[in-house]
């Protein structure tokens, strides 16, 4: 078991002072890289000045209204209202009850395989027995459907309150939503007076090459979920309206959603230098360039495939036990990945957006390196 005592850009560094090349950026958290320091700054600055003073909403404080106009200014008009929390999970309950105000329906559609969280109305949105066991009954009025699959969207009805989907499924192994199928989705859920729900929450902030993946769409959501990689290293997570969605929340009861922590000045104090960080260098430009010289460099007969965009790739071997092996002796060597939920056969690779070309022809030598060490150990 490895400790760690420092991090800094895409390295962190262990208890014996090596250094550890990261190419899952704490699950897609840090995509400008571990203790950026405009990022630092903030959260210094912000920490000096105040931390928590009052539960969310009850008095304005800069840094929400300031990280929230930020994200409104990249965001489509129809994504203008913000409200923030402390994780993704939370983000998935505080969009479940949203649903059911606004619509008066009580029906959600989830895909399998998909990852939303791991409170009780998050879990209740992933069918899968991994999750589930020992730890029901979940949440009635659940079905699921196919990802990419447009005969499923036929369940889509005047019952259903919303749709919950990840454009990009992370735990299944990095599956990118088609073209015809997303669009096929929307109008679907538009046709039936459905919320379409956009759980962003590994995609979002530059990860598929773009800052949000319904860009690669061309499909606004109705609520659009973040967290992870906005806060900087952060815990902070997000849903994301309409005022005129947001605003059923308001009245009867007056807080019709409730939270102590959510927005805290100094996780909205990293939101905002991160977002800004992204924006001003440019990042994201570079995402899909550096993801493709990953699937360039990354060729040997034992990868079967390498899914995604961008910087959010899956990396398939034959079982786990293969795979396992060589993600083992590459943290020996010095580079950090990890597996999928779903998909225990694919490598994780979700560096930090920051990432050089130097960084990636490295990670990938150490990877083939390694490949090669295990696939002799095997003979």
């Amino acid at each position: 078991m490895l400790e760690f005592v420092r991090a800094k850009g895409v390295y962190i560094y262990d208890a014996e002072g090596k250094k550890h090349l990261d190419l899952i950026a704490g699950i897609g958290v840090s995509n400008v890289g571990h203790c950026h320091p405009a990022v630092v700054k903030a959260i210094q600055h912000q920490a000096e000045t105040y931390m928590h003073l009052m539960v969310y909403g009850e008095y304005v404080q800069s840094p929400q209204v300031n990280f929230a106009k930020a994200l409104a200014d990249i965001l489509p008009k129809s994504l203008s209202c913000t409200y923030f929390l402390n994780s993704g999970t939370e983000a998935v309950e505080g969009a479940m009850k949203l649903a059911k105000r606004y619509t008066g329906r009580k029906g959600f559609i989830a895909c399998k395989n998909a990852y939303h969280g791991s409170t009780h109305g998050a879990e209740s949105l992933m069918e899968s027995d991994f999750y589930s066991s020992g730890y029901g009954p979940f949440l009635p009025n659940v079905s699921f459907i196919n990802h990419n699959n447009l005969a499923d969207l036929d369940q889509i009805t005047t019952e259903t309150a919303a749709v919950f989907i990840e454009p990009i499924q992370g735990e299944a192994g990095i599956r990118v939503g088609d073209l015809i199928y997303m669009q096929a989705l929307k109008a679907k859920c538009a046709e039936n007076g459905v919320l379409l729900i956009f759980d962003e929450i590994q995609s979002g902030f530059g990860r598929s090459g773009k800052m949000f993946a319904f860009e690669h769409y061309n499909v606004i959501p109705d609520v659009l979920l973040l967290a992870k990689g906005i806060g900087g290293g952060m815990p902070i997570g997000a849903f994301i309206s309409s005022f005129e969605i947001m605003q059923v929340l308001s009245h009867t009861p007056i807080l019709g959603h409730m939270t102590t922590f959510g927005g805290h000045p100094v996780c909205c104090a990293a939101g905002l230098a991160t977002l800004k960080t992204l924006v001003d260098d440019n990042i994201v430009a570079e995402v899909e360039q550096k993801g493709q010289l990953f699937k360039k460099l990354l060729k040997h007969p034992a990868i079967k495939e390498i899914r995604g965009k961008g910087l959010m790739l899956a990396v398939e071997f034959e079982d786990f036990e293969t795979n396992k092996k060589i993600i083992d002796a590459c943290i020996l060597d010095g580079v950090l990945s990890d597996w999928f939920l779903h998909c225990s056969n694919s490598m994780r690779i979700a560096p930090p957006l920051i990432i050089t070309e130097a960084e990636i022809k490295e990670a990938c030598e150490i990877i083939l390196k390694n490949i090669n060490l295990v696939l002799e150990r095997k003979e």
